[in-house]
């Protein structure tokens, strides 16, 4: 039997009648339904599965109601799985949750009958802290990393290395790691470049650098990037997509590769990934 597993975003206002709508079509056309608890309040009879479960319950795909921020917590629990998402914007902003509300039933059409769509397969940054030469910490990130201090305006020292090279020391408020998919995210807030999701690089961006000179740096996705965190004054972290993260101290190195896994979102045919920057950046017509 076909299956399929909705996770949402609590709190939306329409968010109810969206899950009418969405598990009303999976049934009629034959697909048993898994859904989080935000989900089960609107559809009762639907099979409790939470994000975390998602792996093991394996649908088809997954239907994520939401903005990016479900859909990043919801994609370091499936990249593993290699389950797709088909991710539906609740929310402002939606740069991986492109799919308007109006287009629901089109784009289950067309997922359903695996025609008009391909799916874009998202590389990961694979994340390791090492404290004293031991790893203390791992972790997946779909769109960036970021190390920080807890303290607001606090300049933490990062030392720099890529593939071994000594690449520059930055005074800065933080450094982001980036994907090319999270370089539409706080990179982007930060200065740095827009990579489309086809590039094969990763993206360096010191937030709120002490020196003017030390700008975004791209390097290719075969690369090993080392940060050691050389002086912080505040607590500092490394936190992961916007949501989870590890405490860090003086010495720490985050080292980050490309990870070995990668999500896949359902792409569909007449809307490139321009046409989603055009529209999300108010860029104007054509």
């Amino acid at each position: 039997m076909k299956k399929a597993s909705i996770i949402s975003k609590q709190g939306k206002p329409e968010l109810g009648k969206v899950v009418v709508q969405v598990a009303g079509w999976l049934r009629e056309h034959g697909y048993a339904i898994t859904a989080d608890a935000s989900t089960r309040e609107f559809c009762p009879d639907c099979e409790p599965a939470e994000r975390e479960d998602l792996a093991r319950v394996a649908p088809d795909f997954v239907i994520v109601l939401g903005g990016d921020g479900t859909l990043l917590s919801t994609a370091r629990c499936v990249a593993q799985a290699d389950i797709p998402i088909l991710g539906v914007n609740l929310g402002s902003l939606g740069f991986l949750t492109e799919i308007r509300r109006e287009e629901i039933e089109q784009a289950l059409e067309e997922v359903d009958a695996a025609r008009d769509y391909e799916l874009s397969l998202r590389p990961m940054l694979h994340c390791q802290v090492l404290r004293q030469g031991k790893c203390v910490a791992t972790h997946e990130a779909l769109n960036e990393v970021v190390m920080n201090q807890s303290a607001v305006a606090r300049i933490t020292d990062f030392e720099v290395r890529v593939n071994g090279n000594f690449v520059a020391n930055y005074k800065a408020d933080g450094l982001i790691i980036s994907t090319p998919t999270g370089s539409t995210a706080y990179s982007l807030a930060a200065g740095g470049p827009i990579l489309s999701p086809e590039v094969r690089g990763f993206v360096i961006t010191p937030v709120a650098s002490h020196a003017l000179t030390n700008r975004p740096l791209v390097v290719k996705d075969t690369a090993i990037i080392e940060a050691r965190i050389l002086v912080t004054r505040e607590q500092a972290f490394l936190t992961v997509d916007g949501q989870v993260g590890t405490p860090l101290v003086d010495d720490d190195v985050v080292v980050c590769k490309k990870s070995e896994y990668h999500v896949k979102l359902f792409k569909f045919a007449g809307r490139s990934f321009f046409d989603v920057l055009r529209t999300k950046l108010k860029w104007g017509e054509r």
